[in-house]
């Protein structure tokens, strides 16, 4: 793949429970950031600073109840990210804004509304990371988590709602005419009229039709389910892989199963996970991160990886230096099936023991990258080379020191390669990720 005159994109996935883990304990943490807006607005602004592409807040709407798990980690409460992006859009200027959203968990009306108007606020910088949930159908007049086929093909139409919504207006159909009285010409209405498996809805959507026509589509699904999503409607792909083997096959899988449905392979962004810990050297880098790693709960911590994986043992019933036993040949999950693979195959191909993979799996089981500077930028320059990523979705704990020594010494380091860009190349999300508006599919009676 060449990779002349293209440059690494950068998001940044900020917790929306303010820090991540046991963040929370490292004596540089604010003791209220997950609950004051300050913090975010920081983040955002600093990342903004460094001109990052977008920060990208996670959601889930449920509880671990699991007690240990709770009484030592801040999961228990997080901000709903539609609520923090307006707040941020009038705190930013350039930087894109994805919330997080659920198909199974909301309905497609309220989703297209919030949307298109968060869009209107941020002048064109929202995204929507689609994703159908791991968690929460008590919480819903369910009595259990809706099954995982359910749900994926819940969202395949949901977002076939969604978007027929946000076409519920052509572009200039607000003519506002004082002379002659007229606001709107009715010739441009498109009445959505769905009527489908999960879904009945009418229309029109009573929100203007978005600044970039639809909100950038984020997706994070690795399963065969979550990749025909991403390929039908992502545009900026999550994933996690852990070797520039990995990156490159499921780039070239995601590309070309774009392609095949007559879609521009460009315009899905591939966006690995990555924890970078970074200090001036090696030694300073490992010892902030085993600084961390000593603030951590392990059995509260190996019990939630051993549930969140569906490993099918209690990892933290095993000795620290034990090597993991071989998970199943046969799994399923109704959870994250493609993290549930991720650490299988990790545990098959590197027998682990318990610290080795506790280790590794501290950042959700994204890829953990110790390093200078420098080291961390020919890192992100050798996966960019070999097609294994667009760019990355870094993956910050929420402590601002981590956040801080990324937009000061990674990214110059990346701008002096001229592998990423030292000013923004457009007002909108899209503009700046080198995607397309989206045209409305029914302007001129198209159907």
């Amino acid at each position: 793949m060449s990779t002349a005159h293209k440059q690494i994109i950068l998001g940044a996935f900020i917790p929306s429970a303010g820090i991540m883990g046991a963040g929370w304990r490292h004596p540089s943490a604010a003791a209220d950031s997950f609950r004051d807006f300050e913090h975010f607005r920081w983040v955002a602004q600093t990342l903004e600073a460094a001109r990052f592409h977008a920060v990208f807040f996670n959601d889930t709407v449920n509880v671990d109840t699991d007690l240990d798990v709770l009484a030592h980690g801040p999961n228990s409460v997080r901000w709903d990210p539609l609520v923090l992006l307006p707040a941020l859009a009038l705190s930013t200027q350039r930087i894109g804004l994805i919330a997080t959203a659920s198909t199974t968990y909301n309905e497609p009306y309220n989703l297209a509304r919030k949307f298109a108007n968060i869009d209107h606020l941020s002048g064109g910088r929202v995204g929507w990371n689609l994703v159908t949930s791991l968690g929460g159908g008590e919480n819903f007049n369910r009595d259990a988590h809706v099954l995982h086929a359910d749900r994926y093909d819940r969202a395949e139409e949901f977002y076939d709602v969604v978007t027929g919504l946000w076409d519920s207006w052509d572009d200039d159909a607000f003519i506002q005419d004082k002379a002659s009285g007229r606001f709107l010409d009715t010739d441009k209405l498109h009445v959505l009229n769905h009527h489908g498996t999960h879904f009945q809805v009418r229309g029109p959507l009573n929100a203007a039709r978005p600044v970039q026509g639809y909100p950038v589509i984020a997706q994070a699904g690795s399963s065969d389910a979550g990749r025909a999503l991403a390929t039908r409607a992502g545009e900026l792909i999550f994933t996690a892989q852990h070797t520039v083997e990995q990156g490159q096959a499921f780039y070239a899988e995601i590309k070309q199963r774009a392609a095949a449905l007559g879609r521009d392979p460009e315009h899905l962004k591939v966006l690995p996970g990555v924890s970078p810990i970074v200090g001036r050297t090696l030694e300073e880098a490992q010892a902030r991160y085993d600084q961390q790693q000593a603030l951590l709960d392990p059995p509260s911590f190996l019990r939630s990886i051993s549930r969140f994986t569906s490993l099918g043992f209690d990892l933290s019933e095993l000795p620290f230096d034990a090597v993991v036993p071989l998970p199943p040949e046969q799994f399923d999950t109704n959870t994250h099936k493609s993290r549930q693979k991720l650490v299988f195959d990790l545990i098959r191909r590197e027998r682990p023991t318990v610290r080795q993979l506790f280790n590794k799996l501290t950042a959700g089981g994204h890829r953990i990258l110790i390093g200078t500077p420098e080291s961390i930028a020919d890192d992100f320059q050798a996966w960019f080379e070999a097609g294994a990523a667009d760019g990355f979705n870094v993956m910050f704990s929420g402590l601002h020191q981590g956040i801080g020594d990324f937009a000061e010494q990674v990214v110059p380091e990346l701008q002096r390669r001229g592998l990423f860009r030292r000013e923004y190349q457009g007002r909108t999300l899209r503009e700046n990720l080198g995607l397309p508006f989206i045209a409305n599919r029914r302007a001129g009676g198209r159907s």
